[in-house]
């Protein structure tokens, strides 16, 4: 299970700390319904990193994800695919960051949160989670190589809310210090979503480009020593 854990942490803290759903909670809990919004948007996101990775272990223990002591030849190629598109997203990221002090572009449903539900905002933080390309990507890659390991179900279960409550200390941590702070969390909380909408692609490209390394590296391993 050791094991399992190290695979996984790079792509649960990249997940953790991807910038733009933190700064939409932090939105959030600026509105006049902060707090219930916030709250109900933790919980989103709890459910859509859970739901996806539940969904690729079940998928990479159905098609076996090891050979014997090692991840399959598939894994290894998954891998590989995912590095390259994870590269390709560093490069993107990199490109479209903002020159000096230029602002970087906020979404408009982001403009929209003070009209948000309860609904609305779990909603919200499951489409990020879940739905959101760039956390996509990193969940897949995380949780299979929890799979590629080879440890039992109920090993993976535990592995794999570990990745949950990792991967989700990024946008639980404001709604913490919202819940626990009241009115006193503001100036710290506007500070943090100034910062990360600043450097949102930049953190991206550095993250991005990191994990797409490793994922490559332990491709190439893999595919080498394949019969």
């Amino acid at each position: 299970m050791g094991e399992a854990i190290g695979q996984m942490l790079p792509a649960a803290v990249g997940v953790a700390i991807s910038p733009m759903p933190i700064v939409a909670v932090v939105l959030m809990l600026v509105t006049p319904r902060g707090r219930t919004n916030g709250v109900a948007f933790l919980l989103g996101w709890l459910v859509g990193v859970s739901l996806v990775g539940t969904i690729v272990l079940l998928v990479a223990d159905g098609v076996d994800a090891t050979e014997g002591s090692e991840p399959a030849t598939w894994v290894s190629w998954l891998g590989l695919v995912l590095g390259v598109l994870l590269l390709a997203g560093a490069i993107k990221q990199w490109r479209s960051r903002p020159r000096d002090d230029e602002e970087a572009p906020t979404p408009r449903w982001m403009q929209a949160l003070d009209g948000f539900t309860p609904a609305k905002s779990a909603g919200v933080g499951i489409l990020l989670s879940a739905a959101n390309p760039k956390n996509l990507l990193l969940i897949v890659a995380g949780t299979t190589a929890i799979a590629a390991t080879g440890i039992p179900s109920g090993e993976e279960a535990i592995v794999l809310l570990i990745f949950v409550v990792i991967a989700s200390l990024g946008v639980g941590t404001p709604v913490v210090l919202s819940l626990a702070l009241g009115e006193r969390s503001r100036v710290m909380l506007d500070q943090t979503k100034t910062w990360m909408s600043h450097n949102n692609a930049a953190i991206m490209a550095v993250l991005f480009l990191v994990f797409a390394a490793k994922l490559i590296g332990d491709a190439i391993t893999g595919l080498s020593s394949s019969p």
